[in-house]
């Protein structure tokens, strides 16, 4: 993975003995913080989508190979309508500051997984332009995944097989983890979700069979570096067995 320079605002980070090479985050608690502060809840995803910002240039800093950030799923469209507009709204105002928040520099290459159908050609138009612009870079790999559903991506892998005239009655876990969204990337090692909640929401789960997990009482708005730290520092003390033993 290649080295860069530190940008201001990243220097002087601290080490780590053990890195996940696949981190995923929940970014989960963006409403109850707007609530907290009677304030819309547009004004939750808005200050979380700062943080995401903060958050996977962070990790970047730090050597983290490939994290998969959970925007928005296929269960969000039942969610009002004006919520719903929000969130469109400000993930296109995102992919149109990605250029300059994004640059060469960060030596960050983005990804979006998930279903590109039910998005607005704009939309799919910018997330295209996004991952072109990006695509040679050879620094950390950000997963964003937008309208996705992990169920849903297991399924897809299935079809994709059988389009391919395979015989289902012979696949392997190979042949599925060959045909999901994340295909070529490890599994996930650590698993962070914020905002208390202790749950996968169907997050990463065919990749998530032997994650770690790391819950928080913190809303996603509220999540800061430490609370990063304090995730990985978790990390390399524990003792990963893959079903095996000590």
């Amino acid at each position: 993975m290649a080295v860069f320079k530190k940008k201001a605002g990243f220097e002087n980070l601290p080490s780590f003995d053990v890195l996940p090479q696949h981190l995923g985050i929940i970014m989960d608690g963006n409403g109850r913080w707007a609530k907290k502060r009677a304030l819309p809840r547009k004004a939750g995803h808005k200050a979380g989508a700062e943080v995401f910002r903060r958050i996977s240039k962070l990790c970047a800093h730090l050597g983290i190979p490939y994290v998969t950030f959970y925007a928005f799923s296929t269960e969000n469209w039942k969610r009002p309508a004006d919520e719903v507009n929000a969130l469109m709204l400000l993930f296109k105002n995102y992919l149109l500051e990605a250029e300059r928040d994004f640059d060469e520099s960060e030596n960050i290459a983005i990804r979006f997984i998930g279903e590109r159908e039910g998005l607005s050609d704009e939309l799919n138009d910018l997330m295209d332009r996004a991952e072109k612009r990006t695509a040679d870079r050879d620094g950390t790999i950000i997963n964003l995944a937008v309208n996705y559903g992990g169920r849903l991506e297991i399924v897809r892998a299935v079809q994709r097989l059988a389009r391919e005239g395979r015989d289902l009655t012979s696949i392997t876990e190979d042949d599925i983890s060959s045909h999901i969204y994340t295909a070529g990337q490890p599994d996930a090692d650590l698993i962070i979700r914020p905002s208390g909640e202790q749950r996968l929401s169907n997050f990463l789960l065919w990749q998530s069979a032997y994650s770690e997990f790391w819950y928080s009482d913190v809303l996603w708005p509220d999540f800061k570096d430490e609370d990063l730290y304090a995730a990985l520092s978790a990390y390399e003390k524990r003792n990963r067995r893959f079903g095996g033993t000590v």
